[in-house]
């Protein structure tokens, strides 16, 4: 009997530690203010950004996707297309661009996890935007796994020109692809929640909201903010976030990572960790020796990723 018990506790064990979220949770939808699945079941997911493909093209690969889902146990994972900056940018790029994105959407589809597919810009380019989700809601609609992020963080845009730019898009999307995730922008670089809140994108389900946050520079004032927006009804995510300053450098402030962690938690908020790259700086979760397709050791690792890591384990 005890070694019985033994092999089904093994048996449980092992299928759930190589769990597809997919598999399990089917196709998202948002109920009232909370991303819920097939089951009517609350869903919180975790997981990591890639840094702009155009800056850390070398991650953008199925080895590295599988490193994050299998040793990070990421339920969800964000590819982040920049738009501007380089050459490489989708604007001058696109097709480049499409192939490194489709590397880790089409990897994220094959691990069974969430992928978010972010226009990560800080502008409005609306016939680009509009050529790409179309593209893209086209050629992955049947897939459960993928979420559409419109607009990374706008910056100095007005909630009036974030929300006519965002609804011509959905307007594209869901003509393809009725009901995946959609993830909306709000101003001063996904701060301002409020704005959204306070007039909402109406005549279309499964759409959320995004905040950001850094920990080092955002405090109890954007919380208390989020926590406003969502009593007013609006679905959040939490598509980008990070324990040092808004500048990506800076000390980590760990106490007021673990206040929002904690928050998030309570609340049933997904979050998603910036990021995947190797830049001087504290946000980048590796050094320049990590190997471009996983494997990544503890000497390969910043604080900040072995923080992020740990975390994502437990969850």
């Amino acid at each position: 009997m005890r070694r019985r018990l033994f092999v089904v506790t093994y048996f449980f064990i092992l299928v759930n530690a190589n769990a597809q979220p997919v598999k399990q949770h089917g196709r998202l939808k948002v109920t009232g203010t909370q991303l819920t699945d097939i089951h009517d079941s609350a869903v919180v997911l975790h997981g990591m950004s890639f840094g702009w493909h155009n800056l850390w093209p070398r991650f953008y690969n199925s080895a590295a996707v599988h490193e994050l889902v299998t040793n990070w146990k990421c339920t969800v994972i964000r590819a982040s297309m920049g738009i501007q900056l380089n050459d490489s940018g989708y604007l001058k790029s696109p097709a480049r661009s499409i192939q490194l994105m489709a590397n880790v959407i089409d990897a994220c589809i094959k691990e069974g996890v969430y992928v978010i597919i972010d226009w990560h810009d800080h502008n409005i380019h609306q016939s680009e935007a509009n050529e790409f989700f179309n593209l893209m809601s086209k050629k992955y609609v049947g897939y459960a796994n993928v979420i559409y992020e419109l607009f990374n963080e706008p910056d100095h845009e007005t909630w009036p020109e974030v929300k006519a730019y965002s609804e011509e898009i959905i307007k594209i999307i869901r003509a393809n692809d009725p009901d995946n995730i959609i993830l909306i922008g709000s101003p001063q670089w996904d701060q301002s929640v409020h704005l959204p809140a306070a007039d909402p994108i109406k005549g279309y389900n499964n759409l959320m909201y995004t905040m950001h946050f850094y920990a080092g520079t955002h405090k109890k004032w954007l919380r208390d903010r989020t926590d406003e927006a969502i009593k007013s009804g609006l679905p959040v995510f939490i598509s980008e976030c990070a324990g040092m300053e808004a500048t990506g450098n800076g000390p980590l402030d760990i106490n007021e990572w673990n206040l929002f962690k904690d928050w998030m938690d309570e609340k049933k908020l997904s979050w998603i960790a910036w990021s995947v790259s190797d830049k001087n700086e504290t946000c980048s979760v590796l050094k320049p020796s990590a190997l471009s397709t996983g494997s990544w050791k503890e000497e390969d690792m910043k604080e900040w990723g072995k923080l992020v890591k740990e975390l994502l384990i437990q969850y």
